[in-house]
């Protein structure tokens, strides 16, 4: 039964499609966020130095970097503030490839940053991790 149980937290439902099980890495990361639990968080994205996370006009390259980039930033709860996701859209390339587009917003006390992401991702042996991140900021008009 423990055996049983492993395996469904290790691959999810078995009905899940593979937009389920992206949807659902989406959703562990905000749980972490929420939490203040960038290491969590970082769980969602690819460990190796080839993962690409673009924003605000500057390329990271790698898992380390980009949890250093990260935990700079975000260096507190209240600058983390609650992480919501929105407008998820999975397309599968192929069994093993999907790209997402979709909305994330932080509310905060001071403000409420939001904007837009593309990711791509990858299904490997322990399961769908984002490759490559681009993220954007909305301005006010």
């Amino acid at each position: 039964m423990i055996l049983l149980c492993s395996l469904l937290l290790a691959f999810g439902n078995l009905g899940d499609t593979p937009s389920d099980e992206i949807r659902r890495v989406l959703d562990v990361q905000a749980e972490a966020w929420n939490r203040g639990d960038i290491a969590g968080y970082m769980e969602g994205y690819w460990k190796s130095d080839s993962l690409v996370f673009t924003s605000g006009g500057t390329v990271n390259k790698g898992w380390q970097a980009t949890f250093e980039k990260y935990s700079a930033k975000y260096h507190t709860k209240e600058r983390m503030g609650t992480l919501v996701y929105s407008d998820i859209e999975v397309v599968l390339m192929s069994e093993e490839v999907a790209w997402v587009l979709g909305k994330w917003k932080l509310v905060r006390k001071s403000d409420q940053p939001e904007g837009v992401f593309t990711l791509i991702v990858r299904r490997f042996p322990e399961g769908w991790r984002i490759v490559h991140d681009h993220t954007s900021v909305m301005h006010n008009k």
